[in-house]
């Protein structure tokens, strides 16, 4: 019997986690599409995802951009501490060759905002989070 239908094989295991983290991290970045709806701003895109990278949210907040990282974790703490700084630079990267499709390009007025989503899901978003690359 290969591995995969193994109940107790570690790759299934694994995967699974892998699956209901993935799933779980959806969730997270659906419920801060909403949260961020209920706040005035207005969701322009959803998992983009350019050459340099991904970014969770973007949405407009009157005529500038808010680029979101969403961080899932049992605490907010946690999830704060899983940006890390290449990230951060990915994130920049991927901002500016989203920026360059829009009319102003790198004119925009732009803010990185993170939305922290705790087990329980709680949202708490930190406004211009990322300052500089």
């Amino acid at each position: 019997m290969p591995l995969d239908f193994c109940p107790a094989s570690p790759h299934s295991a694994r995967r699974d986690r892998g699956k209901m983290a993935y799933l779980s991290g959806i969730a997270a970045e659906d419920s801060v599409v909403r949260h961020l709806e209920a706040r005035g701003l207005r969701v322009v895109a959803q998992r983009w995802r350019g050459k340099r990278g991904e970014i969770d949210i973007v949405a407009r907040d009157g005529r500038g951009f808010v680029f979101v990282e969403v961080k899932k974790s049992r605490t907010h703490a946690e999830a704060a501490s899983h940006l890390g700084v290449a990230q951060q630079r990915r994130l920049w990267a991927s901002a500016e060759e989203f920026l360059a499709l829009s009319p102003y390009g790198s004119l925009s007025d732009v803010r990185f905002d993170v939305a922290l989503v705790d087990a329980m899901g709680a949202i708490e978003i930190i406004e211009n989070a990322l300052m500089d690359a």
